[in-house]
């Protein structure tokens, strides 16, 4: 993903950059990752760092994750948790 397009995709999402951090206000973002083939989700990240041409993650647990910002293909905004959240079938 490109600078540009990384920081739309945050801010669209809500996320707001400070002090060179990103961070949602409420909940949490999840990341998707895919590099030869290959794909990771990071879930649950509270704050994202963008160091040149890396992103630094943290998830909710305190797992750090560094991938290359050019592998990241998608974000998402995860709910709150005082928000509902859909779940799969009929409720």
């Amino acid at each position: 993903m490109k600078p540009e397009h990384f920081a739309a995709a945050l801010t669209q999402l809500g996320a707001k950059n400070v002090k060179d951090e990103w961070k949602l206000e409420e909940g949490s973002l999840t990341l998707y990752v895919a590099h030869g083939g290959v794909t990771l989700t990071v879930s649950r990240v509270e704050t994202m760092r963008v160091s040149g041409d890396l992103v630094l993650a943290k998830t909710q647990k305190g797992e750090a994750y560094s991938v290359a910002r050019e592998d990241v293909f998608a974000l998402a905004a995860d709910a709150s948790p005082g928000q509902a959240s859909r779940r799969a079938g009929f409720v």
